[in-house]
């Protein structure tokens, strides 16, 4: 799941292009066109391109130096068009006739919305840019197997985030299979240290770091197939591969003395910050599964920050077997509701290799194309997170993102809330989210 925006609280500077609607996840319309993707009338009889997208901090200011820089070379007027309440502002649009040329999507639930309004991308991204990106977030921009969506950015969930000077001089080692964290979790239980910290506090939208902890051990111990079943509810909430899912998590992080402040402080304990007592001297944990984004300002403290490659490690949330390296991730999707050679271009230039290499120096950006150069990313940490997704064996898209509002920004928000902090327990949190999916889904 991804945060709008920090809530007022300690974690706003998080917001980047790929990081913008947990709040609004539960917002999802129907769009009332059906014109096929003919638009309306966005864009200008001059050629200008109006795009439309969610994330409205900094990064809305380097996403539009990016795009400038590319359509002031090619002659191209475009007029940007953020809103921090994208989800109920683009269903205006479109129903009134006035959907934008492009619109960056932050959810692909939000986009298949909008099938009938679509042009489908077979004829305007060229092909070899797609093939160039990572598998699993190209598909995510797929209805029934067209393209209908570009992948223009990309965010990695599957990482731990350890203490890099203390957890080597202790003798941890990053383990390569699941087996192996959950020996290296009670190896450091065993030195009076809890192993994890862990955070599920974010205001209104208390409960999403937990639904990714779901979903990250739903893809590690059933592959990308069933995960994609469950995601789209072939599979109930409460089958056996969800409950093995949470009970894999309640061993790793609801047994006693394996988080910092027990588990009774989870669910009041802010997610941004979750993380910054491994900072503490000595480490009062020294683990965080959390997003690349939490590496950036507003997440781990500032002299942290300023010294993250000689002070954060990290490894990827590893598989059953060494050689199995899935990867739970997102990113924020292009579509366009009306078609013309400049809509083209620009779309095109932001499937490129090129686009995103300023975005990327100033740290709030990772590319979904494999073949980006790397010496953009502003530090080694962002490199090595950036090459989980590029070498992963199976990447998927946030599960959460991807179901009924009701369920992925209600039901398993509550329920995980609910059953961590003790008030009910896991079968009950698990029946109660099968039982809130919506008939038709």
């Amino acid at each position: 799941m991804r945060i709008r925006s920090r809530h007022g609280r300690a974690v706003g500077a998080l917001l980047t292009a790929g990081l913008v609607t947990v709040l609004t996840a539960g917002c999802l319309q129907q769009s009332g066109g059906g014109n096929g993707g003919s638009g309306g009338a966005s864009g200008d009889s001059d050629g200008t391109v109006t795009i439309m997208y969610g994330f409205t901090d900094s990064s809305s200011d380097q996403f539009q130096a990016e795009i400038n820089k590319f359509a002031k070379a090619e002659g191209i007027n475009v007029k940007f068009e953020p809103t921090p309440d994208f989800n109920t502002v683009i269903s205006t649009r479109v129903s009134g006739n006035s959907a934008p040329d492009i619109a960056i999507f932050p959810q692909p639930g939000i986009m298949k919305s909008f099938k009938d309004d679509l042009t489908p991308l077979t004829d305007v991204v060229d092909k070899s840019n797609l093939d160039a990106m990572v598998p699993g977030i190209v598909q995510a921009g797929q209805i029934d197997g067209v393209q209908y969506a570009l992948p223009m950015s990309l965010n990695i969930k599957s990482i731990v985030f350890y203490p890099k000077g203390p957890f080597d001089q202790a003798g941890y080692k990053a383990p390569d299979t699941l087996d192996g964290l959950l020996q290296l979790t009670n190896q450091i239980k065993s030195s009076g240290t809890a192993p994890w910290c862990f955070g599920i506090e974010s205001a209104a939208a208390t409960g999403w770091p937990a639904t990714d902890w779901i979903e990250n051990l739903m893809l590690i111990q059933n592959g990308p197939e069933v995960y994609n079943e469950w995601v789209d509810h072939k599979i109930a909430f409460n089958s056996e591969p969800v409950v093995k899912a949470a009970d894999t998590m309640s061993q790793l992080l609801l047994t006693e003395g394996n988080v910092n402040g027990g588990r009774q402080s989870i669910a009041s304990n802010n997610f941004a910050t979750a993380a910054n007592p491994m900072f503490d001297t000595p480490p009062k944990c020294f683990m965080y599964r959390q997003g690349n984004f939490v590496a950036r300002d507003g997440g781990f403290p500032d002299n942290v920050l300023q010294n993250l490659d000689s002070t954060v490690g990290v490894f990827p949330m590893p598989g059953l077997t060494a050689a199995d390296k899935p990867v739970l991730g997102g990113g924020d999707l292009a579509s366009v509701f009306t078609d013309s050679e400049n809509a083209k271009k620009i779309m095109n230039y932001m499937a490129s290799k090129d686009f995103g290499a300023d975005w990327a120096k100033a740290n709030g950006f990772i590319s979904p194309r494999k073949d980006f150069d790397q010496n953009n990313y502003p530090n080694e940490l962002t490199k090595q997170m950036a090459g989980f997704a590029y070498d992963s064996t199976a990447f998927v898209f946030d599960g959460s993102d991807q179901m009924p509002g009701e369920v992925g920004s209600g039901s398993f928000w509550r329920e995980m809330t609910a059953w961590i902090s003790g008030s009910e327990d896991e079968k009950t949190a698990l029946d109660n989210i099968e039982a809130s999916w919506p008939a038709t889904s």
